[in-house]
């Protein structure tokens, strides 16, 4: 069972959660969230720079969303004072990247390019030879749903490992064919 729902939330200094209702906003350096908690299950609590999620009962379906709210708070609290960032890798002869506005434009060997318009409030950054692609947000849910729409239009092969993939990622190459004589 987990207990994730019973850790509090320490509040950094210059962020501000505040509860209204069952909805709970967030807000810091670098920008504001906003959580509407879709249950009444699930209260919130803010004491001394600390926040508290709790649970009414012990029912099975209670005990997910509590786990689950605090760690919605928890990302909101995370993303207004720091950010979150995805790094991806783009590997193959050919295959690079090109920031062109709030455009991207991904070289990925198709017969045509590939446009990707970035979402608001995301930043998309174009480094290393324009071989490496670094999304960041304060939003969690919407960087790491960027990277993955970006990983998915050339997921990276088994035998060469061309593709993308993320900076963290291991491919595991497979052996290619051998030739029989």
């Amino acid at each position: 069972m987990s207990r994730i729902g019973y850790k509090p939330i320490t509040v950094p200094k210059g962020v501000k959660v505040a509860v209204q209702g069952n909805k709970v906003n967030v807000e810091g350096p670098k920008g504001k969230l906003a959580q509407e908690l879709t249950t009444s299950l699930i209260t919130v609590s803010v004491k001394d720079e600390v926040v508290e999620v709790e649970r009414s009962n012990e029912e099975k379906q209670t005990k997910a969303f509590h786990g689950l709210y605090r760690n919605l708070i928890n990302n909101m609290v995370i993303g207004v004072s720091e950010g979150f960032r995805k790094s991806l890798i783009i590997n193959g002869v050919g295959y690079k990247a090109e920031l062109q506005g709030q455009v991207l434009m991904l070289s990925l060997g198709f017969s045509s390019d590939v446009y990707v318009g970035v979402p608001k409030g995301l930043t998309v950054a174009v480094e290393a030879n324009n071989q490496k692609v670094v999304v960041s947000g304060i939003d969690k849910r919407l960087v790491g749903q960027f990277a993955s729409e970006i990983r998915s239009l050339r997921k990276p092969e088994p035998y060469k490992g061309k593709g993308i993939r993320y900076e963290t990622e291991t491919i595991r190459k497979k052996v290619g064919k051998t030739g029989v004589k």
